[in-house]
């Protein structure tokens, strides 16, 4: 039988990558396209494609067969109002000229402030920033091209986790584990929704086997649910296995939020934290149980040896650790 083909856009980011991962151990023939030469040599199974998102037909061409269109692509925080529907745009019309389904990751910014303890796939949406109006955006276009025979999916998820940098766990939360500090954004007995991304990336590939709903779809990732005590505790337990508990015991602060308050008008970066500051004080969970009725069980990594991985991704190894 003839493998199956994804065009996985962004596959330099890290759910880019880790996407290109899951759907190379899955089979799948994985096109990779990436706007740079790939951070680290790609799986066995996965070719890369270094061709600029906007250049549809050539990129077109060189995907051909593709029946599946994962977006990876996500500009940096403080250029979403430039950029960010721009290359979705981008995105979309690839799929649409490979006449391929389209999946993209969602995340929680599309219930606003308002949005209740758990979230369902038919939870009303009330933005309440600038970049949960986006979100809602680009969901609004996958419904419309709906109507023009594009089948598209979203799979929403928690705040990151793993596959390498760039979420507030490895910027703010572990950012200096190897000095025994660990610092949480929110009030500690507040829960706050995860995505362990290769987790996240191997539901993708269930969903992506299984035959297309037709039209649009929206599925959510239940992830980990931890209140910031459980995950202080699971993350001081994943760092101790590695050996990096500190003699004197852990030193577990405050995420200085009036002092970033202070700083936002001036560092583009700290104002766009500051204006989404409100995930940290409203306690959410994500109801997965549509997603696992889709595609049937979903991995779990146990969320220790997920913080452990993930910490191991940043680098920090035993073997690092005895040369330290």
């Amino acid at each position: 039988m003839t493998r199956p083909t994804v065009l996985v856009l962004g596959a330099n980011g890290r759910f880019g990558r880790a996407a290109v991962e899951a759907f190379a151990a899955a089979g799948w023939r994985t096109l990779a396209q990436m706007r740079r030469a790939p951070i680290s040599s790609l799986p066995h199974g996965a070719q890369a494609i270094d061709v600029p998102l906007d250049a549809t037909a050539v990129l077109c061409g060189q995907a051909t067969g593709a029946t599946v269109v994962v977006y990876g692509v996500n500009p940096l925080y403080t250029r979403w109002h430039v950029e960010l529907m721009t290359l979705f745009e981008q995105g979309l019309a690839i799929a649409d000229a490979l006449g391929a389904r389209f999946m993209l990751p969602g995340n929680v910014y599309n219930y606003g402030e308002g949005m209740p303890p758990l979230l369902r796939e038919d939870t009303p949406e009330h933005p309440t920033t600038t970049k949960g109006r986006q979100r809602v955006a680009m969901e609004d276009s996958l419904r419309e091209r709906e109507r023009r025979g594009l089948d598209s999916v979203v799979i929403r998820a928690g705040d990151f986790f793993g596959s390498g940098a760039g979420s507030w766990f490895d910027q703010a939360i572990a950012k200096d584990i190897r000095r025994g500090r660990i610092v949480y954004p929110g009030p500690r007995d507040l829960a706050h929704a995860w995505a362990y991304v290769p987790d996240l990336a191997r539901a993708f590939v269930a969903v992506a086997s299984r035959p297309a709903a037709g039209g649009f779809e929206r599925l959510n990732f239940a992830g980990h649910t931890l209140t910031g005590d459980e995950l202080v505790a699971a993350l001081e337990q994943a760092a101790g296995e590695l050996g990096l508990a500190p003699a004197r015991g852990w030193r577990v602060e405050r995420f200085p939020w009036p002092l970033i308050r202070v700083a936002a008008p001036f560092v583009p970066m700290l104002r766009e934290l500051s204006r989404m500051s409100y995930l940290w004080r409203v306690p959410h969970a994500l109801d997965g149980t549509a997603l696992i009725r889709v595609a049937g069980p979903l991995p779990a990594t146990p969320i220790v040896a997920a913080l452990r991985q993930s910490l191991v991704d940043l680098g920090h190894t035993k073997a690092r650790l005895a040369h330290a």
